[in-house]
Parts: structure tokens; sequence; C-alpha cells
């Protein structure tokens, strides 16, 4: 083997060797050396270069950041017999690295456990607390809309509670924060993400909801014909008195009219009274005789009279 060979083989060597036995540990991580499945010295817990004994020695890297567990959605009864759909989340972290190592391996295995933990408290705080304790954060009055303004809510008590949402998650964590030290985990909150009721209740709740919209709803038709009928009452009697006084003043200007007619009929009738009885004559002419009536007047008729001894007289005046 000639020279330049050596020197790569052993540089080879050397980096094979290097790789082996030294390793990285960023600012998010912690990890601790294992040797024949136990651990050796102290877990690192800062970010830098280590060595360890390649082969024999094996490198266990551990989060350090907070992690998020994610519960499942579970069906729990409450104090009132009520069920309901509880679904959760926490945040944790790896406190004691090794305690964590020794008693759950990895994320897998504390995921798990805390399923087992936090999921049973959860169930325990519901079982042993009223469904409005865990729907409402406090006992503060209703917020109510427009339409629901003139409703009472004589029932309004039960919906007020002593302990809140808020309260029992806290007291969830506080419980749950016991056990997990065990497993070097640290927990730092737990929250209720959503509670709903099961299926069948659900439909009675809307069912409930609907029936309760139809009511105010029924209300307000009922106030809105009410208030209708009082506002055509209104408008019938301002017709009838507009109606009775345009009626009063039309008769009035039809007396006057009236009047003056029969005023000038008489000065008309003073002044030329064959000539007045003659026009009155045609006027009842016009208004009986149209161009399709026919008369059949006996000799004596006094209407035949006027025609045969007007008609020529006025004739001879046009």
């Amino acid at each position: 083997m000639n020279r330049t060979a050596l020197i790569a083989s052993v540089a080879i060597a050397l980096l094979v060797f290097a790789s082996q036995s030294f390793f990285i540990v960023p600012e998010y991580g912690q990890a601790i050396v294992v040797e024949v499945g136990k651990i050796k010295g102290k877990p690192i817990t800062q970010p830098g270069l280590y060595f360890k004994i390649p082969v024999a020695q094996e490198v266990i890297y551990i989060e350090k950041r907070w992690l998020e567990w994610d519960g499942d959605r579970n069906q729990i009864p409450t104090k009132d017999k009520k069920y309901i759909w509880m679904d959760a989340y926490a945040r944790w972290r790896v406190k004691d690295p090794v305690e964590f190592y020794n008693s759950v391996r990895d994320e897998a295995g504390a995921q798990s456990r805390l399923d087992d933990i936090i999921d049973g408290e959860i169930r325990n705080v519901v079982a042993s607390h009223d469904l409005i304790d865990i729907v409402r954060s406090s006992s503060r009055g209703f917020e109510l809309s427009e339409e629901e303004q003139g409703e009472a809510h004589d029932d309004e008590e039960q919906f007020m509670t002593k302990v809140g949402r808020e309260l029992l998650a806290r007291s969830v964590l506080e419980k749950a924060a016991q056990v997990v030290p065990a497993y070097g985990i640290e927990l730092a909150d737990v929250q209720f993400k959503r509670v709903n009721y099961v299926e069948s209740v659900q439909e009675k709740v809307f069912e409930r909801m609907i029936s309760e919209r139809k009511r105010i709803a029924q209300r307000f038709r009922s106030e809105g014909q009410g208030k209708a009928a009082e506002i055509e009452g209104t408008v019938d009697k301002e017709l009838r008195t507009i109606d009775s006084e345009a009626y009063r003043k039309a008769e009035e200007v039809r007396g006057r009219a009236d009047g003056e007619a029969a005023a000038i009929y008489a000065e008309a009738y003073s002044k030329d009274p064959e000539l007045y009885e003659f026009l009155k004559t045609l006027e009842a002419y016009r208004t009986i005789i149209d161009k399709n009536t026919s008369l059949v007047l006996s000799t004596d008729s006094d209407l035949l009279g006027l025609l045969q001894s007007r008609a020529p007289r006025a004739h001879g005046q046009r």
C-alpha cells in the first residue's frame, strides 16, 4: 500500500470514529447517553458538541420544548345525568429526561400515559358536577337580544353556576399535575376545547330552542296584529271624519250654487218670461229626448203645443 492510500484510509477511519464519537445537542432538545440499556451519567440539557463511546453507547434525544396533548372526544355523564361529549387539550414538556426515559421511553408513550391521566381526571370532575357548571364560566346575567327583552326568565336561577368551566379545568390541571411528575413530565395547562350534547339529547335541545323561537315569533305576530287593528281603526275613523267634513262642505257649496242659480233664473224670468219659459222647455227636451227617441203626442198635448207655438218664433229670432 502506498503512502497516499494509507493516509486516505487513516482519514476515513478518523472520520468514521468522529461521526460515531461526537454528537450535537440542539438548543430545543436534550439528550441522555445509554449504554447496554442503562443511562450513563447525567442528562445533557445544554446545547453543544459532546462525546460518547462509539458502538457501545447510544444517544437518546428528547424534546425540551412545550408539547401539545390533544385528547380524544369522550362521552361522559354529568352529575345531573346529562350525557355530553368532552374534548380537551393540554400543554406539557419533559422536565426530568432520566425519569421520562425510564417510565415512558418516548413521546408516544407519554401521550398514551397522559390520555389515561387527564381523561380520567376529566371524567371524575364532570361526573361530580352538573352540566351548568361545565358549560358556563360565571353566573353573570344573560345578554338578551331585542326580541327577548320582553321575555320573562323565571327559571333563570337554574342557569346560575357556583363553580364554572374555568375552575373545573383548573381542578383537572391541579390533580393531573400531581401525578405526571412520576413520569418526568411537567403539565402547564388543561382546557376544555369542546363541550357538546350527545346526539339524542342534542335533538331535544334543538327542538326546545325551535319551540321557544316559534313562541316568541307568535307573540310578536299577535302584538303586530293587535297594533295593525288599532292603526286600521284609527285610519277608518279619520277617513269617516274626512268624508263627513267633505260631504258637509260639498253640500254647502251645492246649496250656495243652487241659490245663485235660482237667483239668476228669477232675474232672467223677470226680464223676459216667454224666453225663459222657452229656454227651460228646450232644457227639458235636451234631458228627455235624444236622437234615438220617438214621441207620440196627442193634439192636446202641452208639449206639442209648445213645439207648435214656440218653434217658428224661435226660428224667426235665429
